[in-house]
Formats: C-alpha cells, structure tokens, sequence
C-alpha cells in the first residue's frame, strides 16, 4: 500500500491573505507545497490529502485542479475552530482552531494507510521525501511505529536572522528521546548557538538533528491523538491561544513508552520564507536545484 502525504494547509488563508496572494517561487510561478507535491509522487506517494479551511476552500480546488489534481489522488478536509470532540465547545472569544495535531485529527476519515505529515510552506527537498517513503513503506501492518525526519540543524538556518527549532536527542539506536524547543538559534562567529531562556548561549553540533515537522505516521496514532486532545481540552480548553501541537502528543507516547520515534536523517537543506528577506534566496536556491536538473523548469507541463 502506498503511503499517503497529509500536507497541513489551513493556516495558508490567514497568512497569505488568500490563496491568491500565495507567493511563486519557482521559475514557473510554483509556490513551495508544489514542490513537495512533486517530490511525493516521484518518491512513491499514492495520494495527498489537504487539511484547509472552508474560508478558501474554492480558491484551494481551483489552485489544485489548475496544478496536479491529474498527477495524484487529492483529497480535502477541514480544520474548524468548532471541530471539536462531543461535549465540548471552544471559548466564546477564541479566534484560531487548536494547532498542528488538531489539524492531523481531522484526516483520521480519509487516511487508512501509513502517511507523512508537512507544512504547506516549508520546503523539505528531494531527499527527504525518498527517506520517509521508503520508511512509510515499511510500515503497512505495523503499529506505534513511528518516524521523524531530522535535518541537521545547519542545513536549517536563515541568512536574515535568528530561527526557532525544535532540537531532538537520541539515544543509540537514533528513536528519538525528546524533542526541545529552542526559539532562538542563530550562527555567530560561524559556530551555531542557541539563546536560552536565562540569556545564555549554548553551542549546538552542526549535525544535531532537529524537527521541521515532517513526521511517519500509521492510522493508530489518530485513535491516540483524540484521546490526548480531549485530555488537553479538559486541562487548557479555557485558554484563548493554547495549542494541541504535535511534538506534544509525540512525547506523551515516547515517555510512557507506547510507541517509538525513529529520527531519519537526511541531507536535504531545509529552507522557507521566514523572514520578507529569505524570499529572495528561496527563489535563488530553487533556481539552482533547477539548473543542477533536480526539478523541471515547470513542473506540471
């Protein structure tokens, strides 16, 4: 069974002010989740499933028909501020649904086989998606067997500024033992450091894996998310802005022993916009990818 890509797409609306302002970077005009499409379906992939809003959900459909809807099988759902467990109803004055693993529970419908979960906008490269599908592929029949792309945090760095990244430690055997936030990490003096919270910096590895949210789920790990979720509700449901990540869920199941994470490592270099600047180097590094022909110059001629 092939795997499936979940791409997690909701957020788009709200940051690009509509799927009409979504920014080309390719020569093309490609945005960055056509690139990760492209890469899935060479790597293996059988379909891509899409958890957006239905605020844009027009806009969304025709993007996707006018691009690859003929390339691979794509499905949408939808993450809603109300989608929530039975019994339970968000905050009067709560604006935004309930972050990255809420929006992973919404696909527990239309996903039946091992699948990869990434940001829209983020770009993962060729490689990665190799490693995962081959990992994902292993998978079929398995449980609370999963996995976690770690990008050397070198390859994951931007020109313009310090980036927050959530550092992993392993132990011998590469499963992943936790996954800590670090929101300041930076190269100074050509060695990479991170500012902790008392103000003092520490000097990173340059090949310490961290997570960029590309993980290798099998269909049991919904069953979990939804209990954990009503768990989290139950506890920070009142709070306006707390968020039901995924490195939260990953670590509940890793420290009570459930189910194991193994970090694969990978060379791609990771890059996204996430700063106005770094717009100007992704479409360089794009274009260079293409002159060294790892993409086509339109990718759905």
């Amino acid at each position: 069974m092939k795997p499936t890509l979940f791409v997690l797409a909701a957020g788009l609306g709200s940051r690009y002010g509509g799927l009409k302002q979504m920014d080309g970077v390719g020569p093309s005009g490609e945005t960055i989740m056509e690139y990760s499409v492209y890469d899935a379906i060479r790597a293996g992939f059988g379909k891509v499933v899409f958890v957006i809003r239905h605020s844009f959900e027009r806009e969304f459909k025709e993007f996707v028909d006018q691009r690859f809807d003929k390339a691979i099988p794509v499905e949408r759902v939808f993450q809603e501020l109300n989608y929530l467990p039975e019994g339970y109803q968000p905050h009067k004055d709560r604006e935004k649904p309930w972050g990255t693993n809420h929006a992973v529970l919404m696909g527990k419908e239309a996903i039946h086989e091992p699948f990869c979960v990434i940001n829209a906008d983020d770009f993962y490269g060729k490689e990665s998606f190799e490693v995962i599908s081959k990992f994902l592929q292993s998978l079929n029949g398995k449980k609370n067997q999963y996995g976690m792309v770690g990008y050397r945090v070198g390859n994951t760095l931007s020109d313009s500024g310090s980036v927050a990244r959530g550092v992993c430690s392993t132990d011998a055997d590469n499963y992943l033992a936790t996954v800590v936030e670090r929101t300041h990490i930076e190269r100074i003096d050509g060695k990479i450091q991170y500012k902790d919270d008392d103000g003092s910096w520490h000097e990173l590895a340059e090949n310490t894996p961290v997570s960029m949210n590309m993980w290798a789920f099998t269909p049991d790990y919904f069953d979990y998310s939804e209990k954990a979720f009503k768990q989290f509700l139950d506890e920070r449901g009142n709070e306006l802005k707390s968020e039901f990540f995924i490195p939260l869920l990953v670590n509940i199941l890793i420290e009570s022993k459930t189910a194991t994470v193994k970090v694969l490592d990978t060379t791609s270099r990771w890059f996204g916009i996430t700063y106005k600047e770094d717009r100007r180097m992704v479409i360089a590094k794009i274009n260079d990818l293409v002159a060294q022909n790892v993409y086509p110059l339109a990718l759905w001629k």
